[in-house]
């Protein structure tokens, strides 16, 4: 096995190993979440930086900041998006992943209003977006520290408000077929490309991350102008929910961006042809077991970090 296909397979183990490790868009939530234990020695340097963040409830009382990377990072004076909106809903809401930076939280208001009206959708559901300070999380994501991603459901908001039950309990909807080659026409409606194509003409969104076969679909159905394409990136997973990715707010000099695409579209048989691979889509495992990449520690985080989980927590 290769580097690269070895790399492939770690992944996906780690992705998808027990249930203690991850927490996947469609993974059900507890009616009863249950405190963390104290830790008997926080400031050990070798503690790994989510068991910190994991403790904060509540953002830190500071201006808000986005410090470091999207996934090395974390954020000070973080805004909640409210779990009910006229065109959106908050999912899995005992994970408290419901924080961002205020730009965020607009743009996830703008967007909401724009598919109601573009794809008729009643609204969105929203999944993970960070934690109260940011940083690593205990499970599920290796991004999403820096209160700039959001995961946005490609289930429709249901016409009525959900109850606490049917947003932990509630699955979204697959939209990839059983072989992985293409998406699911039982699943998949012309309504979800002006979903994630009014997400990605949002000026501010850096990346859009979804499944190839997701993507597969979006560019064999785009009509008009397809520049916004561009955005939109396949990535492992995703099948259940599409990754939104804004750029650093202007003046945050702390945050680090990402790159801009300049494969233009990514459309052609040869940039999607890694994806299908059968090797990409079916890793083997590894020869060998595979040893878990070392966590994050306190230490390897922006040096503010520091502060922000030592700051006083905004008021409820």
């Amino acid at each position: 096995m290769n580097g690269r296909l070895l790399l492939i397979a770690t992944f996906l183990l780690l992705l998808l190993g027990s249930g203690t490790s991850t927490a996947l868009a469609q993974d059900k939530g507890s009616l009863d979440p249950k405190p963390l234990p104290p830790l008997a020695n926080p400031n050990d340097p070798k503690l790994a930086a989510k068991e910190l963040f994991g403790r904060k409830l509540l953002p830190a009382a500071m201006p808000t900041q986005v410090l470091g990377f999207y996934s090395k990072g974390c954020i000070a004076g973080a805004h909640a998006l409210p779990v009910n909106g006229p065109t959106w809903q908050v999912m899995r809401l005992s994970r408290n992943r419901n924080w961002g930076h205020p730009s965020l939280i607009a743009l996830l208001e703008r967007l909401s209003a724009n598919v109601h009206r573009d794809a008729g959708w009643p609204g969105i559901l929203v999944g993970d977006m960070s934690q109260p300070r940011g940083g690593p999380m205990l499970t599920g994501h290796a991004s999403h520290q820096v209160g700039l991603d959001a995961d946005v459901w490609l289930t429709p908001m249901p016409n009525h408000l959900l109850s606490r039950n049917e947003r932990e309990e509630m699955s979204a909807a697959m939209m990839v077929r059983a072989d992985r080659l293409d998406i699911d026409p039982q699943s998949w409606t012309p309504q979800h490309l002006a979903v994630i194509r009014d997400a990605a003409r949002e000026p501010s969104v850096e990346r859009i991350f979804v499944n190839a076969a997701i993507k597969k679909a979006l560019c064999r159905e785009a009509k008009g102008d397809r520049s916004w394409l561009a955005k939109v990136r396949p990535y492992w997973g995703h099948d259940y929910h599409f990754h939104i990715r804004i750029r650093c707010p202007a003046g945050n000099s702390t945050c680090k961006s990402q790159p801009k695409p300049t494969e233009g579209e990514a459309c052609s048989a040869t940039d999607l042809a890694y994806w299908f691979k059968d090797e990409v889509l079916h890793p083997k495992p590894p020869p060998e077991q595979v040893k878990p990449r070392p966590a994050l520690t306190l230490a390897q985080l922006p040096p503010g970090c520091r502060e922000v989980l030592a700051a006083p927590a905004a008021k409820p």
